[in-house]
């Protein structure tokens, strides 16, 4: 391809300048390799469709919105919204933006069993500015389990690749059939656990999570599926391609 400027002169004649086409990657639609492969599109860009808020029939009346095909969580003093399927094994992306200071996650085999109007329980990938928010050096037992992409105050995550405030990352979050769970940030590895093992159940009982209320429903974590949840905590972030 060749780019704007003086053109270099061959020994029979000047080179012609053959413009660059700049390709802009399709927002919130799947490719026909991802429909081949079998992703589902979660959220349209333009609707609230298949979503709705925690311990709600409803998608939330306020603290969300949908505008330029970002589904956005407005600043406000925090309460979180789930998608209406469950999942058992899956593979989940999603692009995200923070605001400077902001705190957000993804949680994941949400149940609702815990039957209150608060936060939904879930394992969490948790969304972070971990230069400006002080949950980044908060920990119950193990030091880092709460920096981005982690699993929240579980396990730490390393390898850390972050674009940036105010820029997108890609989070995923692999959940296999024999319960093999990989966090990736930005095409990143960056931890990875087995639910329900002995080294689960450890960090678990090192965690916020041991207390009796996360385990009412069953042993936190474990259940054989459960919703997905994008968290809001009260501060700006957006998300598309999800």
């Amino acid at each position: 391809c060749a780019c704007g400027g003086k053109n270099t002169q061959s020994t029979e004649e000047t080179a012609k300048v053959v413009p660059m086409a700049v390709i802009t990657p399709a927002i919130n639609q799947l490719t026909d390799q991802e429909k081949a492969e079998g992703w589902a599109l979660l959220f349209d860009g333009k609707t609230t469709k298949g979503w709705r808020g925690a311990h709600k029939d409803a998608f939330p009346d306020h603290g969300w919105m949908v505008k330029d095909g970002e589904l956005i969580v407005q600043k406000s003093d925090g309460s979180e919204s789930t998608n209406g399927g469950e999942y058992s094994a899956f593979e989940f992306s999603v692009d995200f933006k923070i605001t400077e200071g902001a705190n957000s996650g993804i949680k994941y085999f949400v149940t609702e069993q815990e039957k209150q109007k608060g936060s939904a329980y879930g394992l969490e990938f948790q969304l972070l500015d971990d230069a400006k928010h002080p949950d980044a050096k908060l920990y119950t037992t193990f030091p880092g389990s709460r920096t981005l992409g982690s699993l929240y105050d579980l396990k730490k995550s390393e390898n850390i690749h972050f674009n940036g405030v105010g820029e997108w990352n890609t989070a995923v979050v692999k959940v296999f059939p024999n319960n093999h769970v990989e966090h990736w940030l930005n095409g990143v590895k960056v931890l990875e656990y087995e639910r329900g093992s002995k080294e689960f159940r450890d960090l678990v009982k090192g965690s916020k999570y041991a207390d009796p209320s996360y385990n009412a429903g069953g042993a936190f974590g474990e259940a054989p599926k459960g919703h997905i949840l994008l968290q809001d905590h009260g501060d700006e972030v957006a998300f598309r391609n999800i």
